[in-house]
């Protein structure tokens, strides 16, 4: 016998420790009501801080009408970089690895699929009415917010587009928010890592559950809550329904993409 060679019980085993885990894809646990409310303090907590608490702190020692917009900005980057530095701990937590094909599957970030788990074959084409939808829900009246944090009232005062002038490096900072916001922050911590866990502890209303939360994590601006919740139906049930994130991210980031295309004309003036 060969020194190296197996038995064809033990070669048949090994063979089947490397398929059946590949078979049986990325498993998701459920989690407790417990642990959802967790994670949500562990993202809406610190936003709420640091736009309440240490935006006006680091604004007290800056010059210019803009510093209370600039400490903003920079204090919720740091917000949202943190969602995404929190997705990632858990997923690694949760799964032992971060290899591109788990973390995938881990938060649902493949193309739309029907509910039965088939491919769609114009999967794509759902983000029309959502993005139409979303556009109308972010036109509805909102309650009246502080004029200091009003940030379209600033890119539109002649101060905001002072300081917005040639000034690349804010731009990019914006950019940077825009980002972690609707890719890499919120979404991918709602829809990429807690709608998809969020079953066990609220049945088949998981993606309802899953927008109030959305909605009123958004205590660093509370005046967006009561239109917020209507997302649920724009972002979080379409995400559940068509099993991916992508939905939820695609369409939040029009938001972004629109901010920064208007942020940009004013560098370039």
């Amino acid at each position: 016998m060969a020194p190296f060679s197996e038995s064809p019980t033990r070669s048949r085993l090994y063979k089947e420790h490397l398929v059946l885990p590949a078979r049986r894809g990325t498993q998701i646990p459920q989690y407790t009501l417990r642990s959802v409310l967790g994670i949500w303090a562990a993202a809406a907590l610190p936003m709420a801080a640091l736009a309440w608490l240490v935006a006006p702190s680091m604004a007290a020692g800056m010059d210019g009408p803009s510093a209370l917009p600039r400490a903003l900005l920079a204090s919720l980057t740091v917000g949202l970089i943190w969602q995404f530095v929190l997705v990632l701990v858990l997923v690694h937590r949760e799964q032992g690895t971060l290899r591109w094909q788990v973390v995938k599957d881990a938060l649902w970030l493949h193309r739309p699929r029907r509910p039965d788990g088939s491919p769609m074959r114009w999967a794509w084409l759902v983000l029309i009415p959502l993005l139409v939808a979303f556009a109308a829900t972010d036109r509805l009246p909102t309650p009246p917010m502080p004029a200091s944090r009003d940030m379209g009232r600033f890119l539109e005062s002649d101060a905001g587009q002072s300081f917005l002038s040639d000034n690349w490096t804010w731009l990019a900072v914006i950019v940077v928010l825009g980002i972690f916001n609707t890719v890499l922050g919120e979404e991918l911590l709602f829809r990429g890592l807690l709608l998809p866990r969020m079953s066990g502890a609220f049945g088949r209303w998981d993606w309802a559950a899953n927008g109030v939360l959305f909605a009123v994590y958004h205590l660093h601006m509370p005046w967006v809550i009561a239109t917020a919740l209507l997302d649920a139906f724009v972002l979080s049930y379409p995400s559940k329904r068509y099993r991916s994130a992508w939905i939820g991210i695609a369409v939040h980031s029009a938001q972004t993409v629109a901010i920064s295309a208007a942020v940009l004309a004013l560098v370039l003036s």
